[in-house]
Protein backbone atom coordinates (compact mmCIF):
# COMPACT_ATOMS: atom_id res chain seq x y z
CA UNK A 1 0.00 0.00 0.00
CA UNK A 2 3.03 2.11 0.90
CA UNK A 3 4.17 1.88 -2.57
CA UNK A 4 1.40 3.55 -4.20
CA UNK A 5 1.79 6.48 -1.76
CA UNK A 6 3.58 9.57 -2.91
CA UNK A 7 7.33 9.51 -1.48
CA UNK A 8 6.42 12.57 1.08
CA UNK A 9 3.39 10.80 2.65
CA UNK A 10 5.21 7.23 2.41
CA UNK A 11 8.36 8.71 4.53
CA UNK A 12 5.97 10.75 6.95
CA UNK A 13 3.86 7.24 7.54
CA UNK A 14 7.61 5.40 7.70
CA UNK A 15 9.05 7.79 11.13
CA UNK A 16 5.41 8.06 12.34
CA UNK A 17 5.52 4.05 12.68
CA UNK A 18 9.13 3.90 13.89
CA UNK A 19 8.85 6.70 16.22
CA UNK A 20 5.58 5.32 17.76
CA UNK A 21 7.27 1.96 17.66
CA UNK A 22 10.37 3.02 19.69
CA UNK A 23 7.88 4.94 22.34
CA UNK A 24 6.26 2.07 22.59
CA UNK A 25 9.91 -0.16 23.04
CA UNK A 26 11.04 2.20 25.89
CA UNK A 27 7.77 1.93 28.05
CA UNK A 28 7.37 -1.70 27.80
CA UNK A 29 11.10 -2.69 28.32
CA UNK A 30 11.07 -0.75 31.11
CA UNK A 31 9.72 -3.80 32.93
CA UNK A 32 12.38 -5.91 31.86
CA UNK A 33 15.13 -4.75 34.75
CA UNK A 34 12.39 -3.74 37.36
CA UNK A 35 13.85 -6.60 39.95
CA UNK A 36 16.95 -5.71 39.38
CA UNK A 37 16.68 -1.86 39.85
CA UNK A 38 14.71 -2.27 43.10
CA UNK A 39 16.45 -5.02 44.97
CA UNK A 40 18.82 -3.38 47.25
CA UNK A 41 15.94 -1.86 48.77
CA UNK A 42 13.84 -4.57 48.72
CA UNK A 43 16.62 -6.49 50.53
CA UNK A 44 16.62 -4.25 53.31
CA UNK A 45 12.92 -4.82 53.96
CA UNK A 46 12.61 -8.72 53.16
CA UNK A 47 16.23 -10.93 53.35
CA UNK A 48 17.04 -12.53 50.41
CA UNK A 49 19.59 -14.79 49.38
CA UNK A 50 22.13 -14.60 46.56
CA UNK A 51 20.43 -17.02 45.05
CA UNK A 52 16.79 -15.61 45.72
CA UNK A 53 18.25 -12.23 44.16
CA UNK A 54 19.56 -13.89 40.82
CA UNK A 55 16.62 -16.23 40.33
CA UNK A 56 14.63 -12.82 40.22
CA UNK A 57 16.69 -10.95 37.38
CA UNK A 58 17.58 -14.55 35.48
CA UNK A 59 13.88 -15.74 36.03
CA UNK A 60 12.97 -12.91 33.00
CA UNK A 61 15.58 -13.97 30.75
CA UNK A 62 14.64 -17.37 31.18
CA UNK A 63 10.88 -16.31 30.71
CA UNK A 64 11.78 -14.81 27.86
CA UNK A 65 13.75 -17.52 26.08
CA UNK A 66 10.58 -19.84 26.58
CA UNK A 67 8.39 -17.33 25.16
CA UNK A 68 10.37 -16.47 22.34
CA UNK A 69 11.18 -20.44 21.14
CA UNK A 70 7.19 -20.80 20.97
CA UNK A 71 6.50 -17.74 19.22
CA UNK A 72 9.52 -18.48 16.41
CA UNK A 73 8.18 -22.17 16.07
CA UNK A 74 5.08 -20.67 15.21
CA UNK A 75 5.73 -17.77 13.32
CA UNK A 76 3.88 -15.24 15.40
CA UNK A 77 5.84 -12.61 14.01
CA UNK A 78 6.05 -13.52 10.32
CA UNK A 79 1.85 -14.85 10.41
CA UNK A 80 -0.16 -11.90 12.57
CA UNK A 81 -0.40 -8.60 12.48
CA UNK A 82 2.42 -7.39 14.40
CA UNK A 83 1.41 -4.31 16.49
CA UNK A 84 -1.65 -6.80 17.74
CA UNK A 85 1.05 -9.08 18.66
CA UNK A 86 3.00 -6.79 20.23
CA UNK A 87 -0.16 -4.56 21.98
CA UNK A 88 -1.91 -7.92 23.51
CA UNK A 89 1.90 -9.20 25.33
CA UNK A 90 2.71 -5.61 26.45
CA UNK A 91 -0.18 -5.52 28.74
CA UNK A 92 -0.16 -9.17 29.75
CA UNK A 93 3.50 -8.46 30.77
CA UNK A 94 2.00 -4.95 32.59
CA UNK A 95 -0.50 -7.09 34.67
CA UNK A 96 2.27 -9.93 35.64
CA UNK A 97 4.43 -7.21 36.92
CA UNK A 98 2.11 -5.45 39.06
CA UNK A 99 0.99 -8.36 40.72
CA UNK A 100 4.42 -8.25 42.44
CA UNK A 101 2.74 -5.72 44.28
CA UNK A 102 0.28 -8.54 46.26
CA UNK A 103 2.61 -11.68 46.65
CA UNK A 104 5.70 -11.66 49.31
CA UNK A 105 8.67 -10.56 47.78
CA UNK A 106 11.37 -13.27 46.99
CA UNK A 107 8.55 -15.92 47.20
CA UNK A 108 8.32 -18.86 44.28
CA UNK A 109 5.24 -16.57 43.02
CA UNK A 110 7.65 -13.61 42.66
CA UNK A 111 9.66 -15.58 40.66
CA UNK A 112 7.24 -16.94 38.32
CA UNK A 113 5.56 -13.74 37.90
CA UNK A 114 8.97 -12.46 36.48
CA UNK A 115 9.28 -15.14 34.25
CA UNK A 116 5.77 -14.55 32.92
CA UNK A 117 6.90 -10.93 32.38
CA UNK A 118 9.91 -11.89 30.35
CA UNK A 119 7.61 -14.58 28.17
CA UNK A 120 5.44 -12.12 27.45
CA UNK A 121 8.35 -9.29 26.32
CA UNK A 122 9.28 -12.15 23.77
CA UNK A 123 6.09 -10.47 21.79
CA UNK A 124 7.37 -6.91 22.08
CA UNK A 125 10.97 -6.62 21.24
CA UNK A 126 11.81 -9.42 18.36
CA UNK A 127 8.30 -8.74 16.91
CA UNK A 128 8.87 -5.04 17.02
CA UNK A 129 11.89 -6.08 14.91
CA UNK A 130 9.72 -7.21 12.31
CA UNK A 131 7.94 -3.69 11.82
CA UNK A 132 11.51 -1.92 11.49
CA UNK A 133 12.99 -4.11 9.29
CA UNK A 134 9.88 -4.02 6.99
CA UNK A 135 10.22 -0.10 6.46
CA UNK A 136 13.88 -0.22 4.85
CA UNK A 137 16.39 -2.24 3.41
CA UNK A 138 19.09 -0.16 3.20
CA UNK A 139 18.37 1.76 6.02
CA UNK A 140 17.89 -1.21 8.39
CA UNK A 141 20.64 -0.61 10.40
CA UNK A 142 19.63 2.54 11.07
CA UNK A 143 16.05 1.46 11.75
CA UNK A 144 16.69 -0.86 14.14
CA UNK A 145 19.30 1.22 16.08
CA UNK A 146 16.75 3.28 16.41
CA UNK A 147 14.34 0.32 17.94
CA UNK A 148 17.41 -0.67 20.16
CA UNK A 149 18.14 2.51 20.99
CA UNK A 150 14.28 2.20 22.55
CA UNK A 151 15.27 -0.76 24.25
CA UNK A 152 18.11 0.27 25.93
CA UNK A 153 16.19 3.54 27.38
CA UNK A 154 13.66 1.19 28.45
CA UNK A 155 15.82 -1.28 30.24
CA UNK A 156 17.64 1.78 31.91
CA UNK A 157 14.60 3.10 33.19
CA UNK A 158 13.53 1.32 36.23
CA UNK A 159 16.91 2.61 37.67
CA UNK A 160 15.88 6.11 37.37
CA UNK A 161 11.91 5.06 38.90
CA UNK A 162 13.72 3.17 41.60
CA UNK A 163 16.25 6.76 42.06
CA UNK A 164 13.16 8.99 42.29
CA UNK A 165 11.18 6.67 44.09
CA UNK A 166 13.80 6.31 46.91
CA UNK A 167 13.36 2.75 49.17
CA UNK A 168 9.89 2.45 48.54
CA UNK A 169 10.73 -0.06 45.89
CA UNK A 170 6.74 -0.71 45.31
CA UNK A 171 6.24 2.70 43.29
CA UNK A 172 8.73 1.39 40.96
CA UNK A 173 7.15 -1.76 40.04
CA UNK A 174 3.58 0.47 40.00
CA UNK A 175 5.26 3.10 37.68
CA UNK A 176 6.73 0.15 35.50
CA UNK A 177 3.63 -1.14 35.10
CA UNK A 178 1.63 1.96 34.03
CA UNK A 179 4.35 1.76 31.26
CA UNK A 180 3.72 -1.66 29.72
CA UNK A 181 -0.20 -0.48 29.02
CA UNK A 182 0.85 2.76 28.01
CA UNK A 183 2.75 0.82 25.07
CA UNK A 184 0.13 -1.18 24.48
CA UNK A 185 -1.76 1.85 23.25
CA UNK A 186 1.37 3.54 21.55
CA UNK A 187 1.52 0.72 19.21
CA UNK A 188 -1.59 0.44 17.98
CA UNK A 189 -0.30 3.93 16.07
CA UNK A 190 1.98 2.18 14.09
CA UNK A 191 1.84 0.41 10.28
CA UNK A 192 3.51 -2.08 8.20
CA UNK A 193 5.81 -0.69 5.55
CA UNK A 194 6.48 -1.95 1.98
CA UNK A 195 8.77 -4.42 2.90
CA UNK A 196 7.03 -6.26 4.98
CA UNK A 197 5.97 -9.51 4.27
CA UNK A 198 3.55 -11.97 5.95
CA UNK A 199 4.23 -15.74 5.77
CA UNK A 200 1.88 -18.03 3.67
CA UNK A 201 1.90 -20.81 6.21
CA UNK A 202 2.90 -22.01 9.75
CA UNK A 203 6.41 -23.62 9.02
CA UNK A 204 8.63 -24.86 11.93
CA UNK A 205 11.36 -25.86 9.65
CA UNK A 206 12.19 -22.71 8.99
CA UNK A 207 14.59 -22.03 12.36
CA UNK A 208 16.76 -24.73 10.72
CA UNK A 209 18.03 -21.52 8.56
CA UNK A 210 19.89 -20.74 11.38
CA UNK A 211 22.65 -23.63 10.92
CA UNK A 212 22.38 -24.86 7.54
CA UNK A 213 23.37 -20.95 6.39
CA UNK A 214 26.50 -19.97 7.12
CA UNK A 215 26.10 -16.63 6.92
CA UNK A 216 23.27 -16.36 9.05
CA UNK A 217 24.98 -19.03 11.67
CA UNK A 218 27.78 -16.65 11.91
CA UNK A 219 25.57 -13.82 12.64
CA UNK A 220 24.16 -15.84 15.50
CA UNK A 221 27.72 -17.18 16.92
CA UNK A 222 28.31 -12.87 17.09
CA UNK A 223 24.67 -12.19 18.65
CA UNK A 224 26.03 -14.98 21.43
CA UNK A 225 28.76 -13.51 22.30
CA UNK A 226 27.86 -9.85 22.67
CA UNK A 227 24.56 -11.02 25.31
CA UNK A 228 27.51 -13.12 27.18
CA UNK A 229 28.59 -9.71 27.85
CA UNK A 230 25.19 -7.60 27.76
CA UNK A 231 22.64 -8.76 30.07
CA UNK A 232 25.45 -9.66 32.50
CA UNK A 233 26.46 -5.88 32.98
CA UNK A 234 23.21 -4.46 32.62
CA UNK A 235 21.91 -6.98 35.77
CA UNK A 236 24.73 -6.32 37.92
CA UNK A 237 26.19 -2.81 36.85
CA UNK A 238 23.94 -1.43 39.90
CA UNK A 239 25.14 -3.84 42.06
CA UNK A 240 28.77 -3.78 41.01
CA UNK A 241 28.67 -0.25 41.22
CA UNK A 242 27.58 0.07 45.06
CA UNK A 243 30.04 -2.07 45.84
CA UNK A 244 32.62 -0.07 44.61
CA UNK A 245 31.36 2.94 45.70
CA UNK A 246 31.22 1.35 48.93
CA UNK A 247 34.68 1.47 49.08
CA UNK A 248 35.27 5.52 49.13
CA UNK A 249 31.80 6.31 49.89
CA UNK A 250 29.27 5.57 52.75
CA UNK A 251 26.76 2.70 52.40
CA UNK A 252 23.56 4.48 51.94
CA UNK A 253 25.22 7.52 49.54
CA UNK A 254 27.10 4.69 47.38
CA UNK A 255 23.92 3.03 47.11
CA UNK A 256 21.42 5.74 45.60
CA UNK A 257 24.51 7.13 43.54
CA UNK A 258 24.87 3.29 42.23
CA UNK A 259 21.08 3.54 40.79
CA UNK A 260 21.42 6.71 39.16
CA UNK A 261 24.92 6.10 37.57
CA UNK A 262 23.43 2.80 36.20
CA UNK A 263 20.51 4.30 34.86
CA UNK A 264 23.03 6.92 32.85
CA UNK A 265 25.71 3.80 32.03
CA UNK A 266 22.80 1.89 30.39
CA UNK A 267 20.76 5.07 29.19
CA UNK A 268 23.76 6.27 27.28
CA UNK A 269 23.69 2.88 25.06
CA UNK A 270 20.72 4.18 23.22
CA UNK A 271 21.83 7.49 21.92
CA UNK A 272 25.34 5.39 20.41
CA UNK A 273 22.96 2.33 19.29
CA UNK A 274 21.17 4.73 17.13
CA UNK A 275 24.39 6.78 15.65
CA UNK A 276 25.83 2.93 15.04
CA UNK A 277 23.22 1.75 13.15
CA UNK A 278 23.38 5.07 10.84
CA UNK A 279 27.49 4.13 10.57
CA UNK A 280 26.38 0.32 10.00
CA UNK A 281 24.70 1.14 7.18
CA UNK A 282 27.74 2.91 5.51
CA UNK A 283 31.01 1.04 6.39
CA UNK A 284 29.13 -2.89 6.99
CA UNK A 285 27.55 -4.11 9.96
CA UNK A 286 29.87 -6.58 10.38
CA UNK A 287 32.82 -3.86 10.77
CA UNK A 288 30.80 -2.22 13.17
CA UNK A 289 29.88 -4.85 15.52
CA UNK A 290 33.47 -5.81 15.70
CA UNK A 291 34.33 -2.14 16.46
CA UNK A 292 32.29 -2.11 19.19
CA UNK A 293 32.96 -5.31 20.84
CA UNK A 294 36.52 -4.33 20.96
CA UNK A 295 35.44 -1.24 22.80
CA UNK A 296 33.02 -3.22 25.36
CA UNK A 297 35.86 -5.84 25.80
CA UNK A 298 38.00 -3.11 26.50
CA UNK A 299 36.11 -1.36 28.65
CA UNK A 300 35.08 -4.51 30.78
CA UNK A 301 38.87 -4.96 31.34
CA UNK A 302 39.44 -1.52 32.26
CA UNK A 303 36.08 -1.30 34.75
CA UNK A 304 37.76 -4.29 36.61
CA UNK A 305 40.72 -2.29 37.06
CA UNK A 306 38.88 0.68 38.69
CA UNK A 307 36.55 -0.74 40.59
CA UNK A 308 37.11 0.15 44.29
CA UNK A 309 39.18 3.04 43.09
CA UNK A 310 38.46 6.67 42.75
CA UNK A 311 35.00 7.13 42.09
CA UNK A 312 35.25 9.76 39.12
CA UNK A 313 37.47 7.09 37.18
CA UNK A 314 34.92 4.30 37.98
CA UNK A 315 31.89 6.30 36.17
CA UNK A 316 33.82 7.49 33.59
CA UNK A 317 34.74 3.91 32.50
CA UNK A 318 31.46 3.10 32.97
CA UNK A 319 30.04 4.78 30.95
CA UNK A 320 32.37 4.09 28.13
CA UNK A 321 31.46 0.58 28.42
CA UNK A 322 27.29 1.31 28.59
CA UNK A 323 28.12 3.23 24.98
CA UNK A 324 30.27 0.62 23.28
CA UNK A 325 28.31 -2.58 24.92
CA UNK A 326 24.87 -2.34 22.95
CA UNK A 327 25.23 -0.54 19.53
CA UNK A 328 25.98 -3.50 18.04
CA UNK A 329 23.22 -5.67 19.21
CA UNK A 330 20.96 -4.27 16.53
CA UNK A 331 23.48 -4.77 13.70
CA UNK A 332 23.18 -9.02 14.12
CA UNK A 333 19.99 -8.54 13.39
CA UNK A 334 20.20 -6.85 10.88
CA UNK A 335 22.78 -9.22 9.54
CA UNK A 336 20.26 -12.12 9.37
CA UNK A 337 17.01 -9.95 8.16
CA UNK A 338 19.83 -9.26 5.14
CA UNK A 339 20.46 -12.72 4.77
CA UNK A 340 17.01 -14.08 5.50
CA UNK A 341 13.81 -14.61 3.29
CA UNK A 342 11.68 -11.93 3.74
CA UNK A 343 8.90 -13.99 4.55
CA UNK A 344 11.70 -15.65 7.30
CA UNK A 345 12.72 -13.08 9.15
CA UNK A 346 10.50 -12.40 11.75
CA UNK A 347 11.15 -16.18 12.92
CA UNK A 348 14.80 -16.43 12.65
CA UNK A 349 14.71 -12.91 14.74
CA UNK A 350 12.70 -14.20 17.34
CA UNK A 351 14.82 -17.55 17.66
CA UNK A 352 17.87 -15.21 17.83
CA UNK A 353 16.70 -13.49 20.36
CA UNK A 354 16.10 -17.12 21.86
CA UNK A 355 19.43 -18.71 21.62
CA UNK A 356 20.61 -14.94 23.31
CA UNK A 357 18.86 -15.00 26.11
CA UNK A 358 19.13 -18.55 26.66
CA UNK A 359 22.48 -17.43 27.47
CA UNK A 360 22.13 -15.28 29.40
CA UNK A 361 20.02 -17.30 32.01
CA UNK A 362 23.92 -18.72 32.80
CA UNK A 363 25.01 -15.34 32.80
CA UNK A 364 22.95 -13.70 35.21
CA UNK A 365 22.25 -16.39 37.29
CA UNK A 366 26.17 -16.84 37.70
CA UNK A 367 27.53 -13.60 38.04
CA UNK A 368 26.62 -12.79 41.71
CA UNK A 369 27.79 -16.21 42.63
CA UNK A 370 30.67 -16.10 41.14
CA UNK A 371 31.55 -12.36 42.48
CA UNK A 372 30.70 -13.78 46.00
CA UNK A 373 33.99 -15.97 45.57
CA UNK A 374 36.53 -14.03 43.47
CA UNK A 375 34.91 -10.67 43.85
CA UNK A 376 33.50 -8.22 41.77
CA UNK A 377 36.60 -6.79 39.66
CA UNK A 378 37.56 -10.35 38.71
CA UNK A 379 34.01 -11.11 37.64
CA UNK A 380 33.43 -8.30 35.52
CA UNK A 381 36.39 -8.62 33.52
CA UNK A 382 35.60 -12.34 32.16
CA UNK A 383 32.42 -10.81 30.49
CA UNK A 384 35.15 -10.01 28.24
CA UNK A 385 35.50 -13.11 26.70
CA UNK A 386 32.00 -12.80 24.98
CA UNK A 387 33.11 -10.29 22.36
CA UNK A 388 36.41 -12.22 21.83
CA UNK A 389 34.11 -14.59 20.24
CA UNK A 390 32.18 -12.15 18.85
CA UNK A 391 34.52 -10.80 17.30
CA UNK A 392 36.03 -14.40 15.81
CA UNK A 393 32.57 -14.79 14.29
CA UNK A 394 31.90 -11.71 12.63
CA UNK A 395 35.42 -11.40 11.18
CA UNK A 396 34.67 -14.46 9.54
CA UNK A 397 31.24 -13.69 8.44
CA UNK A 398 33.16 -10.58 6.69
CA UNK A 399 35.30 -12.13 5.49
CA UNK A 400 32.16 -14.70 3.45
CA UNK A 401 30.94 -11.52 2.45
Amino acid sequence: MSQTLSPELDQSRKWRSITLLVVSQIAAMSLWFVSAAILVDMTREVNLTAGVQAALSSAVQAGFVVGAIVLAVLGVADRYQPRFVIAIFAMAAAIANAMLLIVEPGSAAAITLRAITGACLAGVYPVGMKIAVGWGQKDRGLLVGLLVGGLTLGSAAPHLLAFFGGVNWRITVATASVLGFIAAMVIMGTGNGPYHVKAAKFNPKVITTAWTDKSIRRAYGGYLGHMWELYAMWSWIGVALAYGFSQQLDDNEASEFAKLIAFLVIAIGAVTSATAGWIADRIGKAELTILAMAGSGISALLFAFTLGGPVWFTVLIALVWGATIIPDSAQFSVSVADHAKAEQAGSLLTFQTALGFALTIVTVQLTPVIANHIGWSVTMALLALGPLFGIYCMWQLRQRR
